[in-house]
């Protein structure tokens, strides 16, 4: 199996495994909230947990908070500081190219009363900062809502361009940053980056599904979004999981670990693709500065679900969309909004990477790739 699709998910590394199979003793499944011996050190553990990640991301353990998903931690950053800083202003700024998890929070808000203004994108998908500025200057604007890696093109947000815009016109604006598909590729220092609130996710750095971190800067208020036992500190009610907190922190552990080389490798993957898939006809949707991870291209004469299930044939796995949206059968309005062709957006297909992966499936699929042209493709 060829396995190009790590940006909807990756599989669970083995560290990670083991780390589960560890954390599943009757030693350490006490619950946090208990008193008794096995409660307290599970509670323990659990903070040392959240201090590691801490450690990991630039930020203190007081600012670290374990969500189920990236979706949840949007949820509560966006919705739970407007909820509770009413006066921070009326107007939030975004783009059209964000994740489904932070446009549906903005169509609720736009319901709410809120006006969403949306900064338009180039082909490489960058926010347009002039605009980001004028928009600032008019007042009024509570957020700042924006992607550091775009997870259909790998397009990386000038994030401390945008900080320091925020710092000169309107310091009391707050941002939120989905930081999903950065985690574990390039390097994240919270502090330094100067947002008020970041999402992670677990599952798309080898750990499992069901982990989430919201980072919420110290100072920052915010509306909870699940009430119940005022765990972790009222921000997140329900019952901690220790297994989930462990898996998260190893599989960030062994991402950072790993960067550098990490990112040398898909590097050479991405760019050999680039170029033999560019011989081949098919069009580099994926700017050049796009972190490696990321490499969306649109193939001759395929609509990308055909091109998917062909691939599918051959035991390799790729993505048409985001998975959050693919199975609407809609084409990328990612793509739409970077100024895409229709037509070319139609054919899009996404290969994403991990550090898994190697140069040798990455000749295989051009392999497959040719030969799908060469059984498929009527040529007139």
């Amino acid at each position: 199996m060829i396995y190009f699709d790590n940006s909807a998910t990756t599989f669970p590394s083995n560290r990670v495994r083991s780390v589960i199979n560890e954390y599943l003793a009757d030693e350490v499944s006490g619950n946090p909230g208990s008193l008794h011996t096995l409660g307290v050190n599970a509670d323990r553990l659990y903070n040392e947990c959240a201090a590691d990640i801490a450690g990991l991301l630039g930020a203190s353990a007081d600012e670290i908070i374990f969500t189920s998903c990236a979706t949840e931690s949007a949820n509560t950053a966006i919705r739970g500081y407007l909820s509770r800083n009413k006066r921070a202003g009326s107007r939030v700024i975004s783009t059209a190219t964000e994740h489904k998890a932070t446009l549906e929070c903005l169509d609720l808000l736009k319901e709410q009363g809120y006006e969403i203004v949306y900064l338009p994108v180039n082909k490489e998908g960058k926010p347009d900062l002039n605009m980001l500025e004028e928009e600032l200057g008019k007042g009024d604007v509570a957020l700042l809502c924006f992607t550091y890696v775009n997870n259909e093109t790998g397009s990386v947000l000038p994030i401390n361009e945008i900080t320091g815009i925020r710092n000169k016109i309107s310091r009391g604006t707050a941002i939120y940053l989905d930081a999903v598909q950065a985690l574990g590729k390039i390097r994240i220092d919270l502090k330094k980056m100067g947002v008020d609130m970041c999402s992670f996710s677990g599952h798309k750095i080898h750990s499992v599904k069901g982990t989430g971190i919201l980072y919420l800067r110290s100072g920052v208020r915010i509306d909870p979004l699940i009430y119940g036992g005022g765990q972790q500190k009222n921000m997140r009610s329900g019952t901690q999981s220790l297994l989930l907190a462990k898996a998260f922190e190893e599989a960030l552990k062994e991402a950072s670990e790993k960067m550098e080389d990490s990112y040398k490798t898909v590097s050479e993957i991405n760019a050999y693709l680039r170029s033999e898939l560019a011989k081949r006809g098919a069009v580099i949707l994926s700017a050049e500065d796009s972190v490696p991870y990321v490499l969306n291209v649109s193939f001759r004469s395929f609509e990308s679900e055909t091109m998917l299930h062909c691939l599918e044939m051959y035991d390799i796995y790729v993505s048409t969309v985001s998975a959050c949206s693919s199975k609407a059968k809609k084409v990328s309005y990612v793509l739409l909004a970077c100024g895409v062709d229709r037509k070319i957006a139609a054919n899009a297909v996404r290969l994403s990477f991990s550090r898994y992966n190697t140069m040798d499936e990455a000749r295989e699929f051009i392999k497959a790739v040719d030969e799908i042209y060469d059984r498929y493709l009527v040529l007139h």
